[in-house]
């Protein structure tokens, strides 16, 4: 059962940060730890049912020292391993959107976390600083490079997403690339030397051309969202009554009133490609599904206490 009302938070692991250099530890958990095998799309290998196939360490040649120590659960370790690494199979792959939509909570946090390390792996395999190769330790958090000496983390990019009101008004956009009914809220990326406040004011300013309201930007929740490694901080905020001009990163902006708001939460999320009445929101795995929420929650408390 979810707890939180979107994807990718629970049922986290217990990160274990000091095994991660206690390989004789990580060895005596071996044999009954489960390792989740990810192909190089960051499919997870499945069942024919499409269940995450789970390997025990056991059944692998070479010992953790092949994979990704990802954490514990209830005592037992979580690895991740990439296929190509393997001699195993299974018969079907299934993507993370998928798995969240499907599989419990905490199978696809598991998920999430494996398939952001693999990603910072595919795309850091040498050193930024001199260009020669790293090589992967503490059981693949950090990556050291030999010839210089340098150190490297996984790296998380910081977005904001937020839902911007204007009285019984919602701004929304919406990309020339998705479906044709579906709109959501405004979206970017932390510049450095930002505060997240001012992350919400410029983003907003540069996508639509409407201006936030100093001081009116409310902190709500954040999502890790590995598409592919981000971390997504959910924000309320309020805004003048300007009119939305889209930039190059949008097809559209618009202001929606409260009603086409709940409408849009009540359709299904999964029919915004076909014909029908008013718009189609997020995906329920997504923090702008729950942004969207907040602020109609709030909109409404407000009428009733008028």
């Amino acid at each position: 059962m979810s707890l939180t009302p979107f994807a990718f938070v629970d049922g986290a692991l217990d990160r274990a940060d000091h095994l991660r250099d206690d390989h004789e530890a990580l060895s005596a958990l071996w044999p009954q730890a489960g390792v989740i095998v990810l192909d190089a799309d960051g499919r997870a290998l499945a069942d024919p049912s499409k269940s995450l196939r789970i390997v025990r360490g056991g059944e692998l040649d070479g010992g953790p020292g092949i994979t990704t120590f990802l954490g514990l659960r209830d005592g037992q370790a979580w690895f991740f391993a990439d296929a190509a690494t393997l001699a195993t199979d299974a018969p079907q792959r299934v993507d993370l959107r998928s798995a969240a939509s499907h599989w419990p909570a905490w199978r696809a946090s598991l998920f999430a976390q494996a398939r952001a390390l693999q990603h910072w792996h595919q795309r850091h395999r040498h050193c930024s600083a001199c260009g020669a190769a790293l090589r992967f330790v503490r059981a693949g958090w950090l990556g050291r490079c030999d010839a210089c000496g340098s150190e490297h983390y996984p790296r998380t990019d910081q977005a904001v997403i937020v839902a911007v009101g204007n009285g019984d008004r919602l701004l929304l956009g919406r990309q020339a690339g998705w479906p044709p009914r579906r709109w959501s809220v405004i979206a970017g990326f932390v510049e450095p030397g930002e505060t997240l406040e001012q992350t919400v004011a410029r983003e907003v300013l540069e996508e639509t051309g409407v201006r936030v309201r100093a001081g009116s930007a409310r902190y709500l929740a954040s999502q890790p969202w590995p598409f592919p490694g981000s971390l997504m901080l959910g924000f309320i905020a309020d805004a003048e009554a300007d009119t939305p001009v889209a930039n190059e990163e949008l097809e559209d902006a618009r202001w929606f009133d409260a009603d086409a708001v709940r409408a849009g939460l009540a359709n299904d999320w999964t029919q915004a490609d076909a014909e029908g009445e008013g718009i189609v929101l997020s995906s329920p795995i997504s923090i702008a599904r729950h942004v969207i929420r907040a602020w109609l929650d709030e909109h409404d408390a407000r009428r009733r206490s008028q």
